[in-house]
């Protein structure tokens, strides 16, 4: 219940206390995602093809949850900047308009995913064999969106108080009852596909409730209360998380095109098998590029809290802090998965020699732009964190639909299904030297013109 103080001189150890519960929430939310994986590959008889099924549906899924960021993310740092500015009135309008906009959203995408499914199932790579368990697996999870777009988006909310151990909390909550909940509904019900989503709605559910709760405590420093919408605070919300949840659900849509040429150039003999194998990598690269995500976004409050209270030398020491863990973090991943990808890969359908070697071997390429990635994400989310959505929208588009959308389609064309995989190192490394350059350039500006601003707030408003 101890919220971190944001605006302490004492740096490395607010961002530690930042980083490390957000990073561990992040690894364990990713953990459960591929513990599902792990569970539906190796069902009898239709492991293959129901992992298939769930790599199909793995677009969708991060879609639906990039909708939390839009407002969780993008809410979040003018809150904490609020709090920075001594102007609790306005933090918890921002949150009362945020909670509004998550529980609009969340109904919205439901019902657009349950109503479409068919349609967008075969459009994003499902054949014949796959789209039953498909279906059964994407209605459960897009009815579940109304517990976990709120309950993802609200977290970051409690984060942003400088509560980074409850919101780790609250996430270690719903991956336990889901890693527990999984073999039951799985195996001894004998649900299969549609089990593994069950047991991730009800432990969303569980997040969900927590955090509700946690929010509404006499004791929590700003508490959820409703009141009326106020759309010009929705709207600097959204334009603030854009950046975030363009980079999520673009992250969703590589998917979808990666799947839909990889069926097209496996065509019916090996279409389903190298979806298969892009779903056993993808789940590995997930627990870098996750937790990371944790690492550059968990540590947003202390840059926007200093940007809210005008200290330039302690945005700049955080910042540098920062880039550092996360430098760290993927250089010590990338070292693990390239001495673990066999055995990671053998966890997911250890039956399959094909699938494995096919996904060592993506594994490896997958993380050779890691490290470089990580001064995309520091970088990137800086600017967010600083109220810079034009920088942080532009950088994160570029090195999704130019570099990343470019090489997965031309890549294929000349070297086969193979080179699919390559398209995400040749992205990592073409955004970090882009990034570099772009931060090197705009971030002293950014803080130069906030020294001359009377109040960071003109994204939320004065108004009482």
């Amino acid at each position: 219940m101890k919220a971190i103080n944001l605006g302490s001189d004492r740096v490395l150890s607010t961002v530690l206390k930042l980083i490390i519960p957000a990073t561990i929430a992040q690894f364990i939310n990713v953990l459960y995602s591929i513990v599902d994986r792990m569970y539906v590959g190796n069902i009898e008889e239709i492991g293959d093809v129901a992992l298939a099924a769930v790599g199909v549906c793995s677009p969708i899924t991060i879609i639906i949850s990039s909708f939390a960021l839009l407002v969780g993310t993008g809410g979040a740092p003018l809150f904490a900047m609020a709090m920075g500015a001594g102007r609790e009135d306005n933090a918890k309008k921002i949150l009362s308009n945020a909670a509004v906009s998550l529980a609009a959203i969340s109904l919205a995408v439901a019902v657009l995913f349950i109503s479409l499914h068919r349609p967008l199932l075969y459009a994003f790579g499902a054949s014949d064999r796959t789209y039953e368990y498909a279906k059964q697996y994407l209605m459960i999870y897009a009815a579940g969106a109304l517990f976990s777009i709120p309950g993802t988006g609200l977290n970051q909310y409690i984060t942003a108080q400088g509560y980074s151990g409850i919101a780790m909390i609250s996430t270690i909550i719903g991956a336990a009852a889901n890693i527990a909940l999984d073999p039951l509904f799985i195996f001894v019900f004998g649900m299969n596909v549609a089990g593994a989503a069950l047991a991730t709605i009800i432990s969303q559910f569980f997040t969900f409730a927590f955090v509700v709760t946690f929010l509404h405590l006499k004791s929590t420093k700003v508490r959820l209360t409703l009141s009326a919408p106020d759309f010009s605070i929705i709207v600097n919300i959204m334009k603030l998380g854009l950046s975030p949840f363009l980079i999520m659900a673009s992250d969703g849509l590589i998917i979808i095109i990666q799947n839909a040429v990889l069926q097209r150039i496996g065509g019916p003999a090996e279409g389903d098998m190298w979806i298969t194998v892009a779903t056993v990598v993808q789940a590995t690269f997930s627990l870098t590029s996750t937790p990371l995500l944790g690492i550059s976004e968990g540590s947003q409050p202390v840059l926007s809290y200093a940007y809210g209270a005008g200290n330039d030398r302690l945005i700049k020491r955080a910042e540098t802090r920062i880039l550092i863990a996360c430098v760290i973090f993927t250089s010590t991943m990338t070292l693990v998965s390239m001495l673990c990808a066999r055995p990671f890969a053998e966890l997911f359908v250890p039956e399959n020699a094909e699938v494995v070697d096919k996904a060592v071997r993506g594994i490896r390429i997958f993380m050779a732009g890691a490290i470089p990635m990580s001064f995309q994400y520091a970088f990137v989310d800086c600017f967010t964190a600083l109220g810079q959505p034009k920088y942080a929208i532009t950088l994160s588009l570029i090195r999704k639909v130019v570099f990343f959308l470019g090489s997965i389609i031309l890549l294929p064309m000349i070297w086969g299904a193979k080179a699919v995989f390559y398209a995400e190192p040749v992205a990592d490394i073409a955004a970090a030297i882009l990034s570099t350059i772009v931060f090197t350039i705009v971030f002293p500006r950014v803080l130069k013109r906030r020294a001359n601003e009377k109040s960071p707030l003109g994204l939320i408003g004065e108004r009482q």
